[in-house]
């Protein structure tokens, strides 16, 4: 896999787990507990594993 492919594998996968994990941490707090909070860090956590893991397994698995 060449650098360029994972990249642009890393930037959208990143980009839509974080918008996702923005959303239900948003709903998360809002129904469950009363305050429209997002949780940042979960979700920057959670765009960055995704983003590294899921272009790197993709990867493996078409070799």
């Amino acid at each position: 896999m060449d650098f360029k492919k994972f990249v642009t594998g890393f930037i959208t996968v990143f980009a839509i787990t974080l918008l996702v994990t923005i959303g239900v941490t948003f709903l998360w707090s809002l129904i469950f507990h009363g305050a429209a909070i997002i949780d940042w860090e979960t979700s920057f956590r959670s765009a960055i594993l995704f983003g590294i893991i899921f272009p790197l397994v993709n990867s493996r698995k078409k070799d």
